[in-house]
């Protein structure tokens, strides 16, 4: 079954729910260099204006950020430490800045060309393992923020896969120390 995810999915208002559902659901980008794909493995939640974690906690509207506070279902990509593009989905209604980010695939399509990107020559050393990681693999950079899910550059089906909640694994997100209390919420999913 090939699917491309709808619209509706990435308008719910349960952030934390849609990065759960997100394991399991496929990621394509066709940018240059011919189709590449993962299996989405770990995600992220991020729950906007209430979450200290966030880019947008406390309603902070920056030019970056503003792409947050868009319907759901585009991408927001930002640059991390000046060297790493991290792709975010973002979720919910206008004005609610929620997102997703995805910490993790495991390549299916265009292994050569995920190879080449990634300066590997054996398939077992090719790591998706991290943000930076998805989107070096990817060809997602951060001139892309703001792109619809919806079009034929970056893309998500739903190919299936089911992951059973006994599979998932919950924990604390990665590097927001900065966020007090709100780093120890167990927002991070993968599966084994």
């Amino acid at each position: 079954m090939k699917s491309k995810i709808s619209k509706s999915f990435y308008k719910r208002d349960n952030v934390v729910q849609i990065a759960k559902d997100l394991l399991g659901k496929y990621i394509f980008t066709n940018l240059g260099e011919g189709i590449t794909s993962g299996i989405i493995t770990e995600t992220e939640a991020y729950c906007g204006i209430t979450d200290k974690a966030s880019h947008a906690y406390g309603n902070r509207r920056t030019a970056r950020t503003e792409i947050m506070y868009l319907e759901g279902g585009v991408a927001y990509i930002y640059l991390c430490y000046g060297i790493h593009s991290l792709f975010n989905i973002v979720t919910n209604k206008n004005d609610i800045p929620h997102a997703v980010l995805i910490r993790g695939i495991k390549p299916v399509d265009g292994i050569d060309i995920m190879l080449k990107r990634s300066k590997k020559t054996n398939i077992s050393k090719l790591n998706g393992i991290g943000p930076g990681n998805v989107s070096k693999l990817l060809n997602i950079h951060f001139s892309q923020s703001g792109e619809s899910l919806s079009g034929n550059k970056i893309w998500l089906e739903d190919r299936g896969i089911k992951i059973p909640l006994e599979k998932i694994i919950a924990g604390p997100r990665v590097g927001v120390d900065y966020a007090g209390e709100d780093a120890f919420l167990p927002y991070r999913f993968r599966y084994s």
